[in-house]
């Protein structure tokens, strides 16, 4: 089964939002845009312009119809970026011209327990591994089905089957002249599974889940073929003033996956892979609203020999945890090792930052290092990528209606990033960005 559903300003952003809701209150009408400005210095990635510019175009319109427990929704992306160098590090995450990312249809069947088919967006659990990524230029969309139940005491249980959209265009020349071309479902790439949410854990909640995620070959579609079973457990609790917050994630992934997508490839591997994600915090009665955390993560890396054992992020969003997305997008959920202290503020109701300081390592000095294409096979350049800083700011312009926002990052690379065969020699990685949001 196969089906394709499928502005410019200068180096500022803008961004603009409304919503008109129907008077008896059953039809919603939302719209968003969002333009962002990138500069990147330094490039990080192999193979790729020392430096580059772009100016990211973001325009989201969604409307829902509610009669009784029946709810239609629709929802279309339009995502562009300009400017951007010929050889450019921007893909189908940036790119994604007039995409209705959610057409469903969904339904309250009582007793807490509703359904949804059709396309849909998703957030589960942490979002780490399963999510609608708020930072990048496109989102993530899927087709299928899905059952929620959830009880007044937060208790919650979701199971789903779904066929995860191929982003397109992903050619080059697709990509960089911003084509018009529908997104694909495809029946030979599945994510399908369950997650249970207990509240009133420790304080917090408790979750389990298990996802599977498949995919073959098929006459222009080409990948890895990867089955993989993902399934771990989360303890966590949100933050509160004066309360220690915490959240902690561990992950298992077994099943098989091929080295590439090469038709030539034709060996399944064993894969033995983990994640451990673990983070306290604490919210000061103080002003300005402080709040410090300290975060720690290891995604597992592959290693000669035996299983393979890079772990896999699935769907998820590394930005909202780790780094910018569009030029930057410094981090996956891969072969790393890497601890955080982060410190947040509100000083009052319009302006919020943050700031953040993160040592990177590999947890395996022969794979490579997230989006980057460098790799040392003979592990001699060790494991320290470097040291990463970054910041946001964002300030409400006019209240609920015009946000501004500026933020940026700096890699000082270590051993690795500079000692690697093909690490590009290009210095420590800059980045900045530049954004507003408009809501009427």
């Amino acid at each position: 089964m196969r089906k394709r559903i499928g502005c410019l300003a200068a180096m500022t952003s803008l961004g603009v939002a409304g919503a008109a809701h129907a008077e008896d209150g059953k039809f919603t009408l939302d719209a968003n845009m969002r333009a962002r400005a990138e500069v990147i210095d330094g490039q990080y990635r192999a193979g790729l312009p020392a430096d580059d510019a772009a100016l990211l175009f973001r325009t989201d319109i969604s409307a829902t119809y509610a009669k009784g427990p029946i709810r239609l929704g629709v929802e279309i992306l339009d995502s562009r970026v300009y400017f951007e160098r010929k050889h450019s590090s921007i893909s189908a995450n940036e790119v994604d011209a007039l995409e209705p990312i959610q057409a469903y249809v969904a339904a309250e069947l009582g007793s807490g327990v509703s359904v949804q088919a059709g396309r849909f967006t998703m957030d589960l659990g942490s979002r780490r591994l399963v999510a609608r990524p708020i930072n990048r230029n496109d989102f993530n969309s899927f087709t299928g089905a899905r059952l929620d139940w959830k009880n007044k005491a937060g208790d919650k249980l979701t199971g789903f089957w779904t066929m995860p959209q191929t982003r397109v265009p992903e050619d080059s020349a697709g990509v960089h002249g911003n084509r018009f071309e529908l997104d694909e479902e495809r029946i030979e790439r599945q994510l399908f599974g369950a997650i249970a949410t207990k509240a009133g854990v420790i304080g917090g909640t408790a979750e389990l889940y298990s996802y599977r995620f498949v995919e073959t070959d098929a006459p222009g579609f080409a990948t890895r073929n990867r089955r993989l079973l993902t399934s771990g457990v989360r303890l966590s609790r949100a933050p509160k003033v004066n309360m220690l917050d915490y959240d902690m994630e561990g992950a298992w992934q077994t099943g098989t996956t091929r080295l590439s997508a090469a038709a030539s490839d034709l060996v399944n591997h064993r894969v033995s892979a983990w994640m451990f994600h673990g983070a306290v915090g604490w919210s000061f009665k103080a002003p300005w609203s402080p709040r410090l955390s300290f975060n720690a993560d290891y995604m597992t890396g592959d290693k000669t020999g035996g299983s393979f054992s890079r772990f896999d992020g699935l769907i998820g969003d590394p930005a909202y945890e780790f780094t910018p997305s569009g030029l930057y997008s410094l981090i996956i959920r891969s072969n790393i090792a890497t601890v955080s202290a982060r410190i947040e503020a509100k000083p009052n109701a319009r302006l919020d930052m943050h700031f953040n300081l993160r040592p990177i390592w590999l947890a395996t000095a022969t794979d490579s290092f997230g989006n980057s294409g460098v790799r040392d096979p003979s592990g001699t350049s060790g494991h320290y990528v470097g040291t990463h800083i970054d910041t946001r700011v964002r300030y409400w312009l006019i209240p609920d209606r015009l946000q501004l926002g500026a933020g940026g990052a700096i890699l000082f690379k270590g051993r690795f990033m500079k000692d690697a065969p093909n690490a590009p020699q290009t210095g420590n990685t800059r980045y900045g960005f530049m954004d507003t949001t408009v809501f009427f």
